[in-house]
């Protein structure tokens, strides 16, 4: 439910900045070789991910992108059409090379530390 009530959202929110924005379309892509961090400030699981990651990984390059901005919407709507993920959103959102990673908990965790290895320097 809480997917469906988000994805709701970005949906109006992108339909809101598309007819209301500047006509300035950000023209960053999704680079392989770096890390994107999607969160929303209200999500309570996109912090204790920001948290873990500071703790254990307080060096690791990482581009955050909080959705509530435009470029940070666009960024998203990039990463959701890199791995097809269609209407399946939901913060976080990890960007990571070849892989994805959506949500957080002890599992993505596990997970995040594996992917992670090949961005560690």
């Amino acid at each position: 439910m809480k997917k469906i009530i988000l994805m709701f959202y970005s949906v109006a929110f992108c339909l809101f900045l598309s007819c209301c924005g500047n006509g300035q379309s950000n023209s960053s892509v999704l680079r392989n070789d770096k890390i994107y961090f999607f969160y929303q400030t209200n999500c309570i699981h996109c912090h204790h991910a920001a948290e873990y990651i500071e703790q254990k990984y307080p060096k690791l390059d990482i581009i955050k992108i909080n959705i509530a901005n435009k470029n940070g919407m666009e960024m998203l709507m990039k990463c959701a059409k890199k791995f097809k993920l269609g209407d399946r959103l939901g913060t976080p959102l990890f960007c990571m090379g070849n892989k994805h990673l959506m949500g957080w908990g002890d599992e993505y965790q596990r997970r995040f530390d594996f992917y992670v290895q090949s961005f560690i320097k």
